[in-house]
């Protein structure tokens, strides 16, 4: 069949020797054709090329083909990873996707939400800026919902987001086997849900070990000047730290430069571990920074599933975690 040319339900029909009726009801996996039938009308339109018009078979199935997604950080590097999982899973199933971008606003996601709607999309994913806990869009919406990232207030929803507790336990874990004993935190924004929930892991995981921080936990700001600054004060205060775990690698390369100001070796000396695994900065660093991943691209394509399940009848309510995993580097080498 010439490349130019739009093959017809009514070619393929006359090909597989059965009515047009029979032969839409054969595509579209209706129950009323025998199995021989549809196999010769399936082997008929892969011959000639035939490919579906996907409006048309929209109207026949209910459903546009197409999902809602709306993201609050479309800029950020957490975002990135979660959003071509989500595509990557959807995409496999001949869905396409329609990406909105709220920033951060309210307002401008309920607009979002409309125009989606508008599109009759058939369900939407909500990939949110931080793990903080948000408030639910309503179940007045036709179609299904998903929150990703940022997980719903409301239990009756389906959220998918990262295990931050699981990461902190998963931390001292390595750091533990590692030999070191002697931990400290230095992390982020204290309103941030991630930062508070990853130090409650590593305290209960030190707890479980019969071990405890050599100080409190110390917040402030994503940012390597913060990490230089903390590192400092720490120093002053508990000089016998073997290891210090980082609320993030930005956060860790500033104590990788405070420990040299002092002259003590990474990782003989302390062992430093961030978190997120930026691979430009964790990798990248004067000491290769030990680092937890988050699995993001497998945390989308999890959002996607549930929201394939939910728009088939087979909603999920509650919250789904995905666990984290630890990419070793020299910076955390085990102690001979």
């Amino acid at each position: 069949m010439s490349a130019d040319k739009v093959v017809t339900l009514a070619q393929v029909a006359t090909e597989a020797g059965v009515s047009v009726a029979t032969a839409s009801k054969a595509l579209n996996g209706r129950a009323q054709v025998r199995a021989s039938t549809r196999q010769r009308v399936l082997h008929a339109a892969d011959k000639l090329g035939f490919v579906p018009n996907a409006l048309a078979k929209g109207l026949l199935s209910g459903r546009s083909g197409t999902v809602g997604l709306i993201t609050h950080d479309l800029e950020g590097r957490f975002s990135i990873p979660i959003l071509l999982g989500i595509e990557d899973a959807l995409g496999a199933e001949n869905t396409s996707v329609l990406l909105t971008d709220a920033r951060g606003d309210a307002i401008r996601e309920r607009y979002q939400l409309r125009t989606l709607l508008g599109r009759r999309v058939d369900g939407i994913v909500v990939v949110g800026e931080r793990t903080n806990a948000r408030s639910t869009l309503g179940h007045d919406i036709p179609v299904p919902i998903v929150y990703a990232y940022a997980p719903s207030q409301d239990p009756t929803d389906c959220s998918v987001v990262f295990d931050n507790v699981g990461a902190g336990r998963l931390s001292i874990e390595h750091l533990l086997a590692c030999g070191r004993s002697r931990v400290a935190i230095i992390t982020g924004d204290p309103t941030y849900g991630a930062a508070q929930e990853r130090a409650a892991g590593a305290i209960e995981a030190l707890a479980k070990a019969g071990l405890r921080l050599v100080a409190e936990p110390v917040f402030g700001t994503w940012s390597e000047a913060w990490g230089r600054g903390a590192t400092r004060l720490l120093l002053d205060q508990a000089p016998d730290v073997d290891a210090i775990l980082c609320g993030s690698d930005l956060i860790a390369r500033g104590v990788l430069d405070a420990l040299r100001e002092r002259g003590l070796d990474v990782p003989t000396d302390v062992a430093v571990m961030g978190h997120d695994n930026w691979e430009v900065l964790a990798a990248g660093a004067r000491v290769p920074l030990t680092s937890v991943d988050m699995n993001l691209e497998q945390l989308g394509r999890r959002a996607a599933t549930r929201l394939a399940e939910a728009i088939n009848g087979r909603s999920q309510p509650g919250v789904d975690m995905i666990a984290g995993r630890i990419v070793a580097r020299s910076s955390t080498t085990p102690l001979d």
